[in-house]
């Protein structure tokens, strides 16, 4: 859906999220965020009787709603989809913004958490939903890619770890060079992990056949 095609309410949440990742959640104010939505400043409260701390937790959970949607539109976007294919995308989203438009935004979900951990609980709490909603597709994606299924969330907590901790350093150093080489040295990893199951399910069915084979009877 266009930002133009949402109504007042899905806008604000949108421009909340779009200021919360430039600029932080204490420098965004709903006066800002009114005015980015082009949304008239009196439906704030009708809109959220919660106030600022209801905008951002919605701004959080729609950013974990949104980067764990475009999971399967990355590996649509695959030839042949592997995990470190997957997780090289994930990262590229990035670099071409940088590329494109420098090194202004984050993440809205690290943003908020850096914020209002200690401050906001449900804040905190909305966060954490949000990773939640992010690293499970990723997690299944990995599983439907043969890493093992007892792997999948460890590696996809991963991904996404390294993912923001680079993007951090990017904006420090205003340079993509951190974004390259996680993607560089988690690649092989990551698609090892998904050649390990089929090496395991290899090895099982050898080790099944050598059991069903019936045993020489001397004499």
């Amino acid at each position: 859906m266009a930002v133009s095609e949402r109504g007042p309410r899905e806008r604000m949440v949108f421009s909340a999220a779009q200021l919360i990742r430039r600029d932080g959640v204490a420098a965004t104010g709903m006066r800002e965020v009114a005015a980015h939505a082009g949304a008239p400043r009196g439906s704030l409260q009708h809109y959220f009787p919660g106030g600022k701390e209801q905008l951002v937790n919605e701004a959080v959970g729609w950013a974990g709603r949104y980067a764990g949607n475009r999971v399967a539109r990355f590996l649509a976007a695959l030839p042949e989809p592997t995990p470190g294919a997957l997780f090289a995308e994930m990262v590229r989203q990035w670099t071409d913004e940088y590329a494109a438009d420098g090194f202004a935004g984050g993440c809205p979900v690290a943003a908020a958490t850096v914020d209002c951990a200690r401050t906001a609980p449900s804040s905190r709490a909305a966060a954490a939903a949000a990773f939640a909603a992010w690293t499970e597709p990723v997690a299944r994606a990995l599983t439907d890619m043969g890493v093992p299924e007892e792997r999948s969330g460890a590696l996809a907590t991963l991904m996404v770890s390294a993912l923001e901790g680079a993007l951090l350093i990017a904006r420090a150093e205003q340079d993509v060079r951190a974004l390259r080489a996680v993607t560089r040295e988690l690649r092989p990893l990551l698609d090892a992990a998904a050649g390990q199951d089929a090496a395991s399910t290899g090895q099982d069915a050898a080790s099944t056949g050598q059991d069903a084979a019936p045993t020489r009877q001397d004499g």
